[in-house]
């Protein structure tokens, strides 16, 4: 029966800083939803006796160990020679893995090197987990330890290879091996525009903690709230819909969507079914409505064009924007920004059009301009608005939350919501 994880994250690239580990998050958050209490996170470097003693830590309080990184084809890749010699198990060669491995280099047109055959290598008795991306399998391995039966599952450390193994395999096996009849199911809201403090103040007023498990996750510059219930199929079924229900209504327009889902995916989502093209002008965000809104497939049914009008001479020549205007008011104004976003529309053709002029920093801010100023306009058939907005944080903050506040304006119109209401901006 499996209740208690421990995950261990493998690799020196963690354990000197040089990037963050964010497998241990995302395993964290899977292992919450299907009610497996995680009692430990370790991070270890590339060292045998290291590893080691990750490997008895772990073993020793988890009823099921998940490790991720390791499984490589260089000398540095010691998970699977380690968990062999703890177990005391052979390392023995898979044919079907080896022959998957010399297809997958083949079809690519490239030379195997030999030392990737060592991917094919698992310990006696375990259980492969196929890798439908990578080169690396993963492997679960049943054993006993201390007179307790642990469950070892082994998983690449790239999260693009690890996140489909860990839904497509792991997770079904983890459920069926929870020993219990008892279900979590839980609902994921995507909010903006609200404080991480009055958003608890405001779902905690029609949720309590009897009710169900409310967790908030601040990723700026959205802010999620997560609602989780326990209880046979039915009735957990029954109550986390009658409880999302009380948590739209509310929050209202400050939910942008539900579960994994992102501002620009729910604005192509609308710009699609209203049948609604767009064009975007951007100054200081610098193309970066453009990068999120062409991360989505198919946004090329509604996004137009993106102007990159960085400068005076761009905004007069692509956009249209008058010499006057420049000259009286300057690029970050409400004019301006105006004549960006008819500019913008009149030139691509299309429904809409969105335009964001500001100063992101660290420079170039005035007593009447200060560092964080930016403006924000949309241009429709039937009117065009502009909203002054105060940021604060770093340069790529201001960027990335001047790129939010324009989708949710798109957004907003799209609904028939309100534009440019008062937002909170502070870190």
């Amino acid at each position: 029966m499996i209740q208690r994880a421990a995950v261990i994250s493998t690799g020196d690239e963690l354990t000197t800083g040089r990037i963050v580990d964010t497998n241990a998050n995302y395993l964290a958050d899977q292992l919450t939803q299907i009610g497996v209490e995680l009692v430990a996170v370790l991070a270890v470097g590339d060292v045998p006796e290291r590893l080691e003693w990750a490997w008895r830590q772990a073993m020793a309080i988890g009823d099921v160990v998940i490790s991720t990184g390791g499984l490589g084809p260089t000398v540095d890749d010691l998970t699977t020679e380690t968990i062999a010699r703890l177990a005391g198990r052979k390392l023995m060669l898979s044919q079907a893995v080896a022959d998957h491995i010399r297809a997958l280099f083949a079809g690519r047109g490239r030379r195997m090197p030999e030392n990737n055959l060592k991917q094919a290598m698992f310990p006696e008795g375990a259980e492969i987990i196929s890798n439908p991306i990578g080169t690396a399998p993963g492997f679960r391995l049943p054993l006993t330890h201390e007179g307790r039966s642990v469950h070892l599952i082994v998983l690449p450390g790239v999260p693009r290879e690890m996140k489909p193994m860990m839904q497509e395999s792991v997770l079904p096996w983890l459920r069926a091996n929870r020993g219990s009849g008892e279900v979590y199911l839980t609902r994921t809201f995507q909010t903006f525009g609200i404080t991480e403090s009055a958003l608890d103040e405001a779902v905690g007023q029609v949720i309590s903690a009897e009710q169900a498990r409310l967790s908030f996750r601040a990723s700026f510059p959205e802010i999620s709230v997560r609602i989780t219930v326990q209880g046979d199929p039915a009735s957990a079924a029954q109550k986390l819909e009658a409880l999302a229900a009380r948590v739209r209504e509310r929050l209202g327009e400050f939910v942008y969507g539900e579960g994994d889902t992102s501002m620009e995916a729910v604005v192509g989502e609308l710009l699609s079914r209203r049948g609604l093209t767009l064009a975007v002008a951007e100054s200081c965000t610098g193309g970066l409505i453009g990068h999120r809104l062409t991360n989505v497939p198919g946004s090329s049914r509604y996004l137009k064009a993106d102007f990159v009008t960085y400068s005076n001479a761009a905004k007069i020549q692509t956009l249209n924007v008058a010499v006057s205007t420049l000259e009286q008011h300057g690029a970050v104004s409400e004019q301006c920004v105006k004549e960006m976003a008819q500019g913008a529309r009149k030139a691509a053709g299309a429904d809409l059009a969105l335009a964001t002029s500001g100063i992101a920093g660290p420079n170039g801010g005035t007593p009447e301009k200060p560092v964080g100023t930016v403006w924000v306009a949309l241009a429709a058939p039937e009117l065009t608005f502009a909203r002054r907005y105060q940021m604060y944080g770093d340069r790529q903050w201001i960027k990335l939350l001047a790129s939010q506040v324009g989708l949710d304006w798109i957004r907003r119109y799209a609904l028939g919501l309100e534009l440019g209401k008062s937002l909170p901006f502070r870190r």
